[in-house]
């Protein structure tokens, strides 16, 4: 699914008003119908229905969902901010319709204009849609702050009012809408966590848009789909042997850390590798013997054969004391193929930027925030950190996959955001599991960004999967591992 800017949305209506053909009123009055429509599914019945409307084409259907909602009986009043201009042509011609149906209509002119809000209210937030560029001021941000302080439930159309779809509105005014009935796509104000205390539960309404233009529109940014992943995972030959899914190297755990090499390595070859060889210390060998005999072992002070490996996994649990430092030197600098790199190893480059450069073509780093912002740079924003990545994926030849709630993974100037996954992943061992799982792809033969594609979205997949005898709370990234399978026949049913 593509994620759309602003103005993307609005070559999409025109190119659906010339293609089908159908006018912008027409295009208006099938949103709101689609508005009306869940309002009235999800038994939105309250007393009063507070509208409240901005005078551009979000107003506008602020009016025709009003009209709809009268014609059905719902009790309306409608509350236009009033700032000199006419409108739009089709915020002029909504009103005058529902003029022949309510005289109740009002004109916030100032502060002492703008209503009490009942809890018992409902709040329809049609003030701003997709098109804001700017900071709400003056009257507008008096009366989101006035609606914010009430108790009433409150609908946001298109978007909350206050925030843009395409960059920050950190510090901004915004709604704080406990819906919002988006339409025809998810826009990526949605996928960023700085702005999910506005939004609440976001609703995508088809209207019909025409799909055609969605096949000939670059985006910057899109969300992995299911068909891509199920498209691209490779179908296990039953005359094959170990040697064709590859042997991985995994290069994790330290004192007090052995937990992160064992989950790593479980992953690893519950994801479908061939052969797993764990280079660790030999005072833990015996821990990993019991816990996964399926690995082989090589002590952490052998030299390593480099070549033997179809791939390497470097950095959970690793520390990143004169040893460990030492290994991801080694690594870096006799090891060409495409690896990759999490945790301490990352910390670890992040002390010796110019390690950067050294990071074989192909490589896949793993940062959650505070580790990308180690290697890259503090950044003031989710949007800023974003973007930055983006362009750091053209200007390095490494993949980027910069974990949170919708992980971003950030390769040759496009980024894709994975949409599987859930709460329960905020705990410990999670990033170990989804390392090793990419390293077993990468060691398969995998294209290194469908190894990140796959990786993160089978393992968001198998949290949720887990979900069935677990909780949010409750998950362990233990039970991530035992739902790789359910998530791979998933998939293939």
């Amino acid at each position: 699914m593509k994620l759309l800017s602003a103005q993307q949305i609005q070559q999409w209506d025109a190119f659906t008003m010339l293609q089908e053909p159908v006018t912008s009123i027409d295009l208006m009055e099938r949103a709101a119908q689609r508005c009306v429509h869940w309002i009235s599914e999800n038994n939105f019945i309250h007393p009063s229905i507070k509208i409240f409307c901005g005078k551009g084409n979000n107003g506008g259907d602020g009016l025709v969902i009003a009209r709809l909602l009268l014609e059905k009986g719902y009790n309306v009043i409608v509350y236009i901010l009033e700032f000199g201009a006419l409108g739009t042509n089709d915020f002029q011609i909504n009103l005058h319709r529902l003029h022949q149906i309510t005289s109740d209509i009002h004109f916030i002119q100032s502060a002492e204009f703008i209503p009490a809000i009942e809890k018992d209210d409902l709040v329809i937030d049609a003030l701003y849609g997709s098109g804001l560029n700017r900071p709400l001021q003056l009257l507008s941000k008096e009366i989101v702050e006035h609606i914010n302080q009430s108790t009433a439930k409150i609908i946001s159309i298109d978007v909350p009012s206050g925030l843009s779809i395409d960059k920050s509105s950190k510090g901004n005014t915004i709604i704080r809408a406990n819906h919002t009935l988006t339409f025809q796509s998810l826009k990526l104000c949605f996928l960023i966590g700085e702005n999910a205390s506005y939004f609440g539960t976001v609703h995508v309404l088809n209207i019909g848009l025409h799909q055609q233009f969605l096949k000939n529109i670059e985006t910057v940014f899109e969300i992995i789909s299911q068909e891509l992943i199920t498209l691209n995972i490779n179908t296990r030959k039953d005359f094959s042997h170990k040697g064709n899914y590859g042997h991985a190297l995994l290069i994790a755990g330290n004192k007090g850390k052995m937990g992160a090499a064992l989950l790593a390595s479980k992953a690893c070859l519950r994801t479908g590798a061939g052969l797993l060889t764990v280079d660790i210390s030999e005072e833990n060998q015996s821990t990993l013997n019991i816990f996964l005999p399926e690995a082989m072992l090589i002590n952490r002070y052998e030299e390593i054969l480099f070549n033997n490996y179809s791939t390497i996994g470097i950095g959970p649990g690793l520390g990143t004391n004169s040893d460990a430092q030492k290994l991801v030197l080694q690594v870096l600098n006799n090891y060409k193929k495409p690896i990759v790199i999490d945790a301490d190893a990352l910390n670890i480059i992040s002390e010796n930027k110019n390690l950067l450069q050294h990071i074989p073509p192909g490589s896949i780093i793993t940062p959650h925030p505070k580790e990308f912002e180690r290697l890259f740079g503090a950044c003031e924003n989710e949007f800023e950190r974003l973007n930055k990545a983006i362009v750091l994926s053209q200007q390095y030849s490494f993949i980027i996959v910069l974990k949170g709630h919708y992980t971003l993974i950030a390769a040759n100037g496009k980024g894709y955001f994975n949409n599987t996954g859930n709460a329960g992943l905020a705990k410990g061992g999670s990033g170990d599991v989804l390392t090793g799982m990419i390293t077993s792809l990468l060691a398969q033969n995998y294209e290194p960004l469908y190894a990140a594609l796959i990786g993160v979205y089978l393992h968001g997949l198998a949290a949720d999967l887990s979900l069935e005898n677990q909780s949010t709370e409750s998950l362990l990234a233990t039970d991530v591992i035992d739902a790789i399978g359910k998530a791979f026949n998933f998939l293939k049913d």
